[in-house]
């Protein structure tokens, strides 16, 4: 693997009962990239996602981070190494306040998550920090609403900060800017945009308007299998990945700026 490479997968593949849901999948994600992974519904996506945070093990093939082989670690020994997942559902704590929920991950990360008999002020040090994170996604404005009362693109904001919060190298985005409307999407896929500087991204996302204005590699995935693999420019453009978005024609994907 070289030094440019930050994951890659080799073969993978997972069956269920004779389903083949990831099919031979070799994949090169390159270290500093915004790397989209697309499809249509059931390509296999969210599997191929599943495998690499090891919540489902793979049936044959083999996945690589930083040159080590990471096939058959555990959850909690891949999150280590650095790669961290945001999940399509919001994941933060509806009943604490904005800062809190980034505070909770900024302790997490020193490991200190179940130390509840500490004093508050011992979580002080943690304060400035969440604040810089907050600044980072634009809700410090924001910082002691209660989370329940975000607008649901504020709270995918906040995830993001939290994600940022545990200082990821590879950061893992499944659909980020599910059912939003386009103001929230055009503000989310800055925030990720901005997000990306000093980490690499793989993320899962349906709007081709997000994957053609951030993406710097684009994988296409139908029934399981790479259909095509480069930058959006070339993908657009590939007969199989116009076929594959049936309804989609030539015009609507490379129309998507």
């Amino acid at each position: 693997m070289s030094s440019e490479t930050i994951l890659e997968t080799q073969g993978l593949t997972k069956e269920f009962k004779g389903f083949v849901a990831v099919n031979q999948v070799d994949l090169k994600v390159r270290r500093g990239d915004i790397h989209a992974l697309i499809g249509p519904n059931g390509a296999g996506k969210t599997t191929f996602f599943n495998l690499l945070t090891k919540f489902i093990a793979p049936t044959r093939g083999k996945i690589l981070y930083q040159g080590s082989d990471i096939t058959h670690e555990k959850p909690a020994q891949t999150a280590r190494r650095g790669i961290v997942r945001s999940f399509q559902i919001s994941a933060v704590f509806p009943h604490m306040t904005v800062l809190e929920n980034v505070r909770a991950a900024l302790q997490r990360r020193l490991g200190t998550s179940f130390h509840f008999w500490k004093p508050e002020r011992s979580l002080h040090p943690l304060h400035e920090r969440a604040l810089q994170l907050l600044r980072e996604v634009d809700l410090q404005d924001f910082a002691s609403e209660l989370t329940v009362n975000l607008p649901y693109g504020r709270k995918r904001a906040l995830e993001l900060a939290t994600t940022m919060a545990l200082e990821p190298q590879l950061m893992l985005l499944d659909e980020p800017t599910q059912g939003m409307g386009h103001e929230d999407v055009s503000r989310v896929t800055q925030l990720i945009k901005k997000a990306s500087e000093g980490r690499t991204i793989l993320m899962v996302e349906h709007n081709m308007n997000v994957v053609s204005s951030i993406a710097d590699r684009i994988t296409v995935l139908q029934r399981g299998t790479v259909i095509a693999d480069g930058p959006y420019a070339e993908v657009s453009r590939n007969p199989q990945v116009i076929e594959a978005y049936m309804g989609s024609t030539e015009a609507e994907l490379q129309g998507a700026h």
